[in-house]
């Protein structure tokens, strides 16, 4: 089984867009044993490190599984739970955008590559719903359905099934809905919600124009901006 080199700009990430897409065509089945990080590492070119933070994250989603110091497609998805997360709400925010990242970027990438017309106008037209000075139970529902749009257009079932699970028990999570409600945030969240629109804006163009690394690119930046906002600032 061969892969295609990956270049020094996007690295694990690729490298995990490469691997779910080998798991959901079916050509890594479930039960299937995982090449080396080695032998990955010479085909994607890149440095074992790089290899090892990929298969990680799609360890921690469950959709790679360990025995030993071997890597196997898991046999099934991942029943999705909060029990291990950490209480911490700054911490439990990191966890979320890391699983988000793991997910988004490469739904992004399908999508922008295999939505069709239809779907493309769809992801436009949720995107100019974005507005300045929208309310944020308006802002909330709209991003939910922007994103699961985006999802259901990159026509991987895998992706869409595993993502649908996480962000539910996460956006769902009191200690996320704590920190957007605070009212000491509430200068904070405007101004998150509010960039929010120019983000998605952004990302829906590069879908429309099949443009996916721009995509990708306009993906990344939306949670790193929306990450930093609340870690950093939020209280």
């Amino acid at each position: 089984m061969m892969f295609e080199p990956i270049g020094r700009e996007t690295l694990s990430g690729r490298i995990r867009e490469q691997l779910l897409q080998r798991i959901s065509t079916g050509e890594l089945e479930p039960g299937a044993r995982i090449p080396s990080e080695r032998a990955l590492s010479e085909q994607f070119r890149v440095a074992r490190t790089s290899v090892r933070e990929a298969i990680q994250g799609l360890v921690s989603l469950g959709i790679i599984e360990r025995r030993g110091n071997r890597s196997f497609v898991a046999e099934q998805l991942p029943d999705v739970t909060l029990t291990d997360l950490d209480s911490d709400p700054k911490s439990f925010v990191r966890q979320l955008f890391e699983t988000r990242r793991t997910l988004e970027l490469p739904i992004i990438r399908f999508a922008a590559d295999r939505a069709d017309d239809v779907a493309r106008a769809e992801i436009a037209e949720v995107a100019q719903r974005f507005r300045t000075g929208i309310g944020l139970a308006e802002f909330r529902r709209l991003d939910r359905r922007f994103h699961a749009t985006i999802a259901r257009a990159c026509g991987n079932p895998l992706l869409v099934e595993v993502y649908s699970k996480v962000l539910a028990r996460l956006f769902e999570s009191d200690e996320f809905d704590r920190l957007l409600t605070s009212t000491r945030n509430r200068a904070e969240v405007r101004r998150i919600v509010d960039a929010s629109a120019r983000h998605h804006a952004a990302i829906a163009a590069a879908i429309a124009e099949g443009a996916a690394d721009d995509a990708v690119r306009q993906g990344a930046r939306h949670p790193d901006a929306v990450e930093r906002g609340i870690v950093d600032r939020l209280v």
